[in-house]
């Protein structure tokens, strides 16, 4: 092994004295998904890396599919699976890890890495820092830096096999995982004792043909936009927060909703709301949502045009412009679940991954049609994004995950990562105005659904 070892060192060093790196020491991860839009953008992904490795006149680099190669409840929160990576990559120099929406400049990434020794325990990618302490980050103090996973990451093959070996005290300790590119670097850091990402402008949230290597896309629509009598919005609410919340809701987005209906514990003919019988609960609140979706299931039984229930909170702040062109690369009538993808003691058997239900969760008329024959509260104060998540992982199905979905407000995010793309929603009124959140970020969007859909609305 030690002489393997030196052949490699020598093999490194003579190719950078000859100004270029060999793909054989690069392997590829994209952290892909198993919805088939997903997956095919993954595999079109696969296919440009090989072709622009065909066109520098090397041979196509090897190239994982995250859901393929590492088939495991939590593969998507990265650290799973680095003990296999580790093995299954024990020759190569830099390992990078790229997300579907990532585009590749093969020949710019390569000349990128030769500026790095591989033989230190280093990784490199586009920094991001949080302005303020956040919730979604633990509270981290300000200044630590983790990846936008987007623009793409390269650890050298030295710091992943360092790394890999503390994954098993880790997985003792890690019950929710919420922001994979956080806890990665909250790892690899370890408490001060591993490393910090170093920051490398050619990893990009902002287009520069001229000198990115990688590059977040920001989302395209599939086809034209799903129509807006197809969705179904059902808001979940309590008595105490018509005046406020949900007046929010009916000033914003809501107007451009052709079908939407709250539900209350308070009949409200004003709004107007439902009660469905279920008394509200200060956290939780699983039996209004499974309750819901039976009505709103029995309902759509005589509405063809439905093909998808949105779940949102009364304090979730959406474009329902964004949303449909989102929705346009899904079939509904395929198993869906779709949103911010969180995860629940995914490192062993018995966990499972959830959407967080503030930043709304869109299911399509397939789902929630299996939904409401087997799945139930354990009780009415039971977490609802959890309980589904749990009762969709039983059916077989897969939480699709969207970077545009979001469970906290703009202001718990890096500006760097809002920057990077066209974001469908935000959650919690907490401490901002929610009008100018969803006039900063949404209002123009939305209005456009009255030039182009001629939806008729009172503004």
């Amino acid at each position: 092994m030690k002489f393997i070892g030196v052949t490699l060192n020598i093999f490194y060093f003579l190719t950078l004295a000859q100004g270029f790196m060999k793909l054989s020491t690069v392997t590829f991860v994209i952290l892909s998904q198993e919805n088939k839009y997903n997956a095919q953008t993954a595999k079109n992904l696969k296919l440009d890396i090989c072709e622009q490795a065909s066109a520098l006149s090397q041979a196509c680099p090897v190239i994982y599919l995250s859901h393929e190669e590492f088939p495991i409840i939590g593969e998507w929160t990265i650290l799973p699976i680095l003990p296999k990576l580790a093995k299954i990559t024990q020759y190569s120099r830099w390992i990078i890890f790229i997300e579907e929406r990532t585009l590749i400049r093969l020949k710019l990434l390569l000349e990128t890495l030769n500026k790095y020794d591989s033989n230190e325990k280093i990784w490199v990618g586009y920094s991001l820092e949080d302005e303020t302490p956040t919730i979604i980050h633990h509270f981290q103090e300000k200044l630590f830096k983790y990846p936008h996973l987007g623009a793409g990451i390269a650890l050298t093959g030295a710091l992943l096999r360092n790394v890999s070996k503390r994954i098993s005290l880790y997985e003792d300790n890690a019950n929710f995982s919420i922001d994979k590119s956080f806890e990665l670097a909250l790892f690899i850091w370890n408490n001060g004792n591993g490393t910090l990402l170093e920051h490398d402008p050619a990893f990009c949230v902002q287009d520069d043909e001229r000198t990115c290597a990688s590059f977040a896309k920001p989302f395209q629509t599939c086809e034209l936009a799903v129509p807006i009598n197809s969705v179904h919005f059902a808001v979940k609410t309590c008595g105490k927060f018509h005046k406020d919340r949900v007046s929010v809701v009916l000033n914003t987005w809501a107007r451009y909703a052709h079908k939407i209906n709250f539900f209350s514990d308070i009949k409200d003919d004003v709004i107007p709301t439902i009660s469905l019988g279920i008394p509200n609960t200060e956290s939780g609140h699983c039996g209004k949502t499974i309750a819901s979706l039976q009505f709103l299931n029995a309902k759509i039984e005589d509405d063809s045009n439905v093909q998808w229930i949105i779940v949102t909170d009364d304090d979730t702040i959406l474009s329902v412009s964004r949303l449909l062109q989102v929705l346009s690369c899904y079939d509904s009538k395929d198993d869906v679940a779709l949103g911010e993808r969180y995860g629940y003691e995914v490192y062993n058997s018995l966990g499972f991954n959830y959407i967080t239900g503030g930043g709304g969760m869109a299911l399509s008329r397939a789902l929630v049609g299996k939904l409401v024959k087997s799945c139930r509260c354990p009780s009415i104060s039971a977490p609802d994004d959890m309980v589904l998540g749990h009762c969709i992982a039983t059916l077989g199905v897969k939480i699709t995950h969207s970077h545009l979905f979001h469970q906290a407000r703009p202001v718990d995010y890096a500006p760097d990562f809002l920057v990077s793309d066209k974001h469908v929603s935000f959650h919690k009124h907490w401490m901002i105005d929610p009008v100018e959140v969803y006039n900063h970020w949404f209002a123009d969007e939305d209005s456009k659904l009255i030039r182009n859909l001629n939806i008729k609305n009172e503004l």
